[in-house]
């Protein structure tokens, strides 16, 4: 295996066990998760659950060989459906006074660092041929 494959499946379960650990949090703090939800999305705390489950499982799946480009896809679909969230945070700032405006404004750009991260995933290994003198 090569230092670029290697370094590449080092920061796939990386970005696994990252999204693992956050979608546990959605049911060990779901107050934090309620509290930036839009206003006109409905069923707050199923979608709370709902994206939790969702980051576990699109995790694990990234951790496989066989569904890690299907997980990837699924955490660019999910990165997408959470952003109106963290845009709401951005817009009401005041809503969030614990966390500077700069921060909350931050997220956003992280949202898409995240996705091309995953995008990273979809793409097939290209097999390099050596030549053998």
């Amino acid at each position: 295996m090569t230092i670029s494959r290697l370094l590449k499946l080092i920061l796939r379960y990386f970005l696994a066990v990252l999204f693992i650990l956050a979608g546990f949090n959605h049911f060990i703090n779901p107050t934090f998760y309620l509290k930036i939800m839009p206003p006109y999305l409905p069923w707050h705390l199923l979608l709370v659950y709902l994206s939790g489950l969702l980051e576990v499982a699109f995790g694990v799946l990234l951790l496989t060989s066989k569904f890690h480009r299907i997980a990837a896809w699924g955490l660019i679909a999910l990165l997408l459906a959470v952003f109106p969230a963290n845009i709401h945070m951005a817009v009401n700032h005041q809503l969030f006074p614990e966390y500077g405006s700069l921060a909350l404004w931050s997220r956003l750009p992280l949202q898409f660092l995240l996705m091309a991260w995953s995008y990273w995933y979809t793409r097939p290994v290209v097999q390099q041929n050596r030549r053998r003198g």
